[in-house]
């Protein structure tokens, strides 16, 4: 019997760096994208087929298709809480910044007269 040869190696079999991973991996959603864009997408739903009293499945799986697309779009804009941007961090001083103004000259104490 003859040997089968063996298939050729693709590319995800091949020893990849493991820091590759982290970089192109897509990130997770977090708690608060899922929670926003299901609110988004049940409420949504809700009052487009209220106010627009449909009854035809053309018209509700047109609001759903709506409403998905505007809880995506809701959960994608829910910032990421890992990725802020860091504000301009400024080194602070190392000692306090004195005033350049002059003391006040002092005044001579005036006394009342009495009356």
């Amino acid at each position: 019997m003859a040997e089968r040869p063996k298939p050729a190696q693709c590319q995800a079999d091949t020893a990849v760096d493991p820091h590759f991973e982290d970089m192109m991996a897509m990130p997770r959603p977090t708690a608060a994208q899922l929670a926003y864009g299901s609110c988004t997408v049940i409420f949504s739903t809700f009052a487009m087929l209220l106010l627009s009293q449909t009854s035809s499945s053309a018209g509700i799986a047109v609001i759903a298709v709506a409403a998905l697309a505007l809880g995506l779009l809701v959960a994608t804009a829910v910032p990421l809480s890992g990725k802020r941007p860091a504000a301009a961090e400024q080194p602070a001083p190392r000692e306090p910044v004195r005033a350049s103004i002059p003391a006040p000259a002092p005044e001579p104490v005036r006394e009342r007269a009495a009356s």
